[in-house]
């Protein structure tokens, strides 16, 4: 057994797509990660890691992890490869790309990516090396344009809300949409020490999980009828005259509007429509508009369905109708990424941007590879598993499989997209290479240094396109510009947020909040348009599905983040499979479980118009009546019959943003094989 004494612990910050972007203290023992801790200085880390998190040690030394380039050997989808030098790799990759450019042009070349690191140096920057080639522009609108298009649409440009650490002046909580448990862990102390201080804490969510029974009170509402709860709301604080009217008199305009879009929302309307209990409804309308610091945590999945956005505007205006942001610990928040405004001008390209370039979907995937003429002959994934995430799987996964595509992808382990790729490049972890991070959650940037070397032959995705760049002959002095030279042009901002914090200070303290007004109360002076009013109109509206429930699909599928496995991200790793039972399951309620003749650990087929998948059936309340539930996005590979909960989802679009409709699938539910799955549509 190791000596405690060899083992160092060096700082780090989590690259994972979340909210919290903890700070962590990596154990180190011989040039391997052997633990993982929380932060206990941090503010909002207070030292513990989630689930998740906790186990990216097992992560970064699995024995099968990329470590060298592969170049395709069989079938495209097949996974079989041979193992290249990296100069191999590269020539051949750049020489191919020199044809592609050379026969159909920039645009023909598509970059695909995510959030796989949260960090800006290996997350952002290598967007310069397709902007200088004049590749497709890709919108990254898979998961929050269409909350943050809604929030910008009320509120104006760079999003920001109340800080966290502020919440424990908040008197009423109202948790919408969120398992803040398992998607925000870091809020929940401070969430109990609002309520040791009195605050009411209120969940509202269709799907009854760990936030429901934190709460003082759920609501399991009925999906995608959010914005009607809110107009129904407002219009009751209308009624009232809980409205606070000098605020909306100086910061607000189109109140009337407003007045008349919420009028047929009584509250008795909206108790059935969104079957919620009336009396818990007239006492939460009280209770939220006369409480002062009221709050409103948003979650992105109330917004992933055809009116997510109206809903959005809608449950965002509540705390503005009340004035609630004059107040600390009062106002709402979806998103803290507008405080940061990093100059990130020339380090991601958008210096080099062609004013014409076509802009793709992320969402609409599968038709752009398919589609006619076929536009897309390159295509580089790198921070994202399309295969598994992109809607309409099936159809993803037929475009990956064309013969004429070059496809390339930077991963640290073999995925389902990586099946499908031509060369399969080993990347680092965020463990093994510098980088700077903004959080979505607080207001803290941080920097961390790599703390092991990169195993393997793994290189930063930043390298990649460097030695790609200079194979291809492209000046793009900023493509190779060290660390320190991104961290201080990344700084050199306008935004008197970032005043006082420079490289040397970031690189020393790892952490620096960024200097607020104290106190911080955002919106108190109205909004971010140019004439500070808070945008009321065009009036939120309750939008009606087009993807419509009947007899053939009488069930509306949800996707929440599950207890353990969220995205594909940690997918594979063995005790996170363990601990979400081994297989992928569905959660359905008992009495729709027994129209379907559903057993409980029963093998199942849910169809959609779209495909059809297999999954384990969990018979539980946690399930609202008429809405089946998979937590957490499983690898194809590793469910029964290989497929992606997104085989049945659709490319259709939301109301704002152009975001995905993953909360919007209807389906049904039968025992396993009992129906012919249906074709994917071509």
């Amino acid at each position: 057994m190791k000596s405690q004494s060899t083992i160092r612990v060096l700082p780090s910050v989590c690259a994972l797509d979340c909210p919290d972007a903890c700070a962590l203290n990596i154990q180190v023992d011989a040039g391997k990660v052997v633990g993982l801790t929380g932060d206990p200085k941090h503010p909002i880390t207070r030292g513990f890691a989630c689930v998740k998190t906790a186990r990216y040690p097992e992560r970064q030394e699995q024995s099968d992890r990329l470590l060298h380039p592969m170049r395709r050997t069989g079938r495209k989808g097949e996974g079989k490869f041979e193992q290249v030098t990296w100069e191999t790799a590269l020539d051949e990759i750049s020489e191919r790309l020199k044809t592609i450019l050379k026969t159909y042009g920039g645009q023909s070349v598509l970059p695909y990516h995510y959030a796989g690191t949260m960090g800006v140096i290996q997350g952002d920057t290598p967007s310069t090396f397709f902007r200088a080639l004049g590749a497709l522009e890709l919108d990254q609108t898979i998961c929050a344009t269409t909350g943050g298009s809604a929030w910008e649409a009320n509120y104006g440009p760079n999003k920001i809300g109340t800080d966290p650490e502020d919440l424990v002046h908040s008197r009423y909580i109202v948790l919408w949409g969120i398992n803040v448990l398992r998607s925000n862990s870091h809020l929940a102390p401070i969430l109990k020490e609002a309520r040791k201080r009195g605050a009411k804490i209120l969940h509202i969510d269709p799907y009854r999980n760990e936030t429901s029974r934190f709460a003082d009170e759920h609501w399991q509402i009925r999906v995608g009828t959010d914005a009607a709860l809110a107009l129904a709301i407002g219009r009751e604080i209308l009624a009232q005259g809980w409205e606070d009217r000098s605020y909306l008199e100086s910061f607000a305009t189109g109140i009337e509007e407003y007045r008349k879009a919420c009028e047929p929302w009584t509250l008795e309307r909206a108790a059935r429509f969104c079957d919620v209990p009336l009396e818990s409804l007239r006492a939460m309308v009280a209770q939220y508009a006369t409480s002062r610091s009221s709050f409103i945590k948003i979650g992105y999945g109330m917004t992933r369905n055809e009116g997510g956005g109206n809903a959005c505007r809608a449950v965002t205006l509540l705390p503005a109708l009340i004035g609630a942001w004059k107040h600390l610990g009062g106002g709402s928040v979806i998103s803290t990424s507008g405080a940061f405004q990093l100059n990130r001008h020339q380090i991601t390209g958008l210096a080099r941007r062609k004013p014409d370039a076509r802009h793709v979907n992320m969402n609409c995937l599968a038709s752009e590879l398919l589609g006619e003429p076929q536009g897309i002959h390159a295509l580089f994934v790198y921070n994202s598993n399309p295969a598994a995430v992109a809607p309409d799987s099936a159809r993803v996964r037929q475009g990956l499989s064309r013969a004429s595509l070059l496809t390339v992808v930077l991963e640290h382990f073999q995925t389902d997209t990586a099946d499908y790729a031509d060369y399969l490049l080993p990347a680092t972890t965020f463990l093994e290479h510098p980088d700077v991070y903004t959080s979505y959650g607080h207001y803290y940037l941080q920097y961390a240094d790599a703390v092991v070397a990169p195993r393997g032959q793994s290189k930063p995705n930043r390298w990649v396109f460097q030695e790609l760049a200079r194979r291809l002959g492209i000046d793009v002095p900023e493509l190779h510009w060290g660390t320190d030279a991104l961290i201080d042009r990344m700084l050199d901002s306008p935004n008197p947020w970032l005043e006082g914090i420079d490289r040397e200070k970031l690189q020393k303290e790892r952490s620096v909040k960024l200097t607020l007004p104290e106190p911080f109360r955002p919106y108190a002076q109205g909004s971010h348009h140019p004439d500070k009013k808070i945008r009321f109109v065009p009036p939120p509206e309750q939008i009606e599905f087009q993807e419509e429930l009947n007899q053939e699909y009488p069930l509306r599928l949800i996707s929440p983040p599950g207890a353990v496995v969220v995205n594909t991200t940690m997918g594979n790793v063995p005790s996170i499979i363990k601990l979400a039972g081994s297989e992928p399951t569905l959660l359905i309620h008992p009495e729709d479980a027994a129209d379907c003749q559903i057993a409980d650990g029963q093998a199942i087929q849910v169809t959609s118009r779209y495909g059809s998948i297999q999954r384990k059936a969990v018979v539980t309340e946690d399930a609202k009546r008429g809405v089946v539930i998979s937590v957490g996005q499983w690898w194809p590979k590793l469910s029964p019959d290989k497929k992606s909960l997104n085989d049945l989802t659709s490319e259709r679009l939301t109301d704002l943003g152009g975001g995905s409709t993953f909360g919007n699938v209807a389906v049904r539910v039968s025992a396993a094989n009992a129906f012919t799955p249906v074709q994917s549509p071509v």
